[in-house]
């Protein structure tokens, strides 16, 4: 295949996959009644602030990352040069981030699978200082792609990035400079994080997802959980995804997706092959040791970070660094240990805020004239009111991303006769669409957005009845919900029943309730399952009396971990930032984030 551009496909260090394209919800008809047209639906005023790149612009993205060969997480020399030595005692060269043997694999077999590209053109003329590299990836949400933090700390992807999904094939160029994406779809990028922690000189805590601004229609894969330790004994089998160097002889990279099966190896072989350069609970390596040629070894190498290590169709690993050519006699891959970033990414990952930020805003409703408003966190404290129009005849409004494409929904009750709607932007109208999703829910006396309860990776609701019953409406990611189940009785002991997101770290939604008799709080926190055994018994972690009004939007301050807000009788607005930790320490020290909050009615 012809590559086109200034050289030809050759990729020193990582290689994933990208996402594509625009995917729009059409809002379905809503019947009205002559209680609906005595109380109109919410109009919300706002529309989210995200704008995707022109098709001829991320397809001239696509053609000079093809044409480049520079490499991604290129820190100074000094980090690629310390020796390691094998199992055998053998010195396995310089230690570098990046898989060599494998078969084709088909996009049906893998249709998470992406490609990130890289293209920065610095306007000279000089083509020699324009940077292109490429990465592999794995969808992991409609807007979501996981990959190494190597192949995002330290770029503009939102500038120079582009996401191809939805392809086996790796795009190429003609003379013409016309880009062939081989059936697949290209998308820009809005956001991008990368662990806060990350050391590119170590590789260490090498884990990075970016945030598409319109969902793709790759199906997605789901991410391990914290308490997976099966996928990671010895001897499991797990299979590397990616368009990396087929050969330790050539630079060139796979014009196919391919993949290979590794054995999971013990922390103990990893050390011994890698010494100090193995971070043990941070990194997992796979592989049978190599060859010291190509004849026999089976690896990731470079063109292949940021791409999955798939274990029972979960991402266990993520493609993080190897040894020089990939094939040093004695040497395996080397991949990020996922189910030690779960608490860090899955926020991440559901991280959906009414600005589109990395941090989670306040929606209230002024009780005086029923204004709905936004009020934008800044981390510690909340920015200046924006108005969502009117809100009146409707007395619940929680915030969430029911169809998972990356924009806030909110869900509201009517008060006249408790139906309840969902209210939820459509990107290709630049309109809010309006769903009618239950009716009857006036005796409803708490109704919860805690965000995926079951373990599925979709947001789900929870609602407790008059009889005091919680009952979970698993979500199926359209705005549409699978049989309710119920989890058990004694609900109704609680005067506020609050959540959304994880507390405990565990990437799991969890619950913060407070009693009616004694004020005391309680952490039920979340297992990712259904019905009776949705939350583990709960757990006393403060006495909280001197509050009348409460509300979790997620993780305010941007850290990975859910907050929670107080409200005082005087008005006085408390931020409680999560500490991750599930005991008495759930909470760090509380911040006032301002006053005057008596004046609204509804915490969203």
């Amino acid at each position: 295949m012809s590559g086109g551009g200034r050289h030809r496909r050759r990729i020193r260090i990582a290689i994933p996959t990208a996402a594509a394209a625009l995917a729009a919800a059409v809002a379905a008809a809503v019947l009205m009644s002559p209680a609906d047209a005595a109380t109109p639906l919410p109009q919300p005023t706002v529309k989210p602030a995200t704008t995707s790149p022109t098709l001829s612009e991320l397809e001239k993205r696509v053609a000079g990352a093809v044409a480049g060969d520079d490499t991604a997480g290129k820190t100074s020399q000094s980090s690629y040069s310390s020796s390691t030595t094998s199992s055998s005692g053998t010195s396995t060269g310089t230690v570098d981030a990046k898989v060599i043997g494998g078969t084709d694999t088909s996009i049906t077999t893998a249709p998470w699978m992406a490609q990130l590209w890289y293209y920065d053109d610095r306007g000279t003329t000089d083509e020699s200082d324009d940077l292109g590299f490429f990465c592999g990836g794995a969808v992991v949400a409609p807007t979501k792609i996981l990959t190494a933090a190597h192949c995002v700390k330290g770029y503009n992807w939102k500038a120079h990035g582009a996401i191809v999904t939805n392809t086996a094939q790796l795009p190429t160029t003609d003379d013409a400079g016309n880009t062939d994406l081989h059936g697949g779809t290209v998308s820009g990028v809005w956001r991008q994080w990368n662990h806060s922690s990350y050391n590119a000189t170590t590789i260490d805590n090498d884990i990075a997802v970016l945030t598409l601004p319109n969902p793709v229609t790759a199906k997605p894969i789901r991410i391990t959980t914290s308490g997976d330790t099966a996928s990671y004994a010895a001897g499991t089998q797990a299979k590397v995804y990616g368009w990396g160097r087929t050969s330790s002889t050539s630079q060139d990279i796979s014009e196919t997706l391919k993949s290979a099966t590794l054995p999971i190896q013990s922390d103990t072989t990893c050390t011994g092959a890698f010494g100090s350069h193995f971070v043990k609970g941070h990194m997992v390596c796979a592989g049978e040791p190599a060859t010291g040629s190509d004849e026999g070894t089976v690896s990731a190498c470079n063109g292949d970070s940021g791409g999955p290590l798939v274990v029972n169709n979960r991402i266990v690993g993520v493609v993080s660094w190897g040894v020089e050519d990939c094939v040093a006699e004695g040497a395996y891959s080397v991949f990020s240990k996922v189910s030690t970033y779960v608490g860090a990414t899955y926020p991440r990952i559901d991280d959906t805020n009414l600005n589109g930020d990395h941090r989670a805003d306040l929606w209230l409703r002024q009780d005086s004239n029923n204004e709905g408003f936004e009020k934008d966190s800044k981390g510690t404290s909340f920015g200046a009111r924006i108005s969502w129009g009117s809100f009146s005849g409707y007395n619940l409004v929680l915030q969430t991303d029911l169809n998972r494409d990356g924009y806030q929904d909110l869900v509201v009750r009517r008060s006249s006769d408790g139906a309840v709607f969902w209210l939820h932007y459509i990107p290709s109208t630049g309109k809010w669409g309006t769903n009618r999703i239950f009716d009857n829910w006036k005796t409803r006396t708490r109704t919860v957005a805690p965000g995926d309860v079951t373990g599925d990776y979709l947001p789900d609701l929870l609602s407790v009845d008059s009889g005091g019953y919680l009952w979970i409406y698993p979500g199926k990611g359209n705005g549409t919900f699978s049989t309710r189940v119920k989890v058990g009785s004694g609900w109704n002991q609680y005067n506020s029943l609050r959540g959304h997101g994880d507390f405990t770290g565990d990437g799991k939604a969890d619950l913060i309730a407070r009693s009616k008799s004694n004020s005391y709080v309680y952490l039920y926190k979340g297992t990712g399952k259904a019905g009776t055994g949705a939350f583990s018994s709960r757990i006393k972690v403060r006495t909280w009396s001197g509050y009348n009004a409460f509300d979790a939007t997620g993780d305010v301050t941007g850290d990975g971990k859910a907050d929670f807000l107080a409200r005082t009788p005087g008005g006085t607005l408390y931020l409680y930032p999560g500490t991750g930790k599930a005991t008495s320490e759930i909470f760090a020290t509380r911040i006032n984030v301002g006053t005057g909050f008596q004046r609204y009615d509804i915490f969203g």
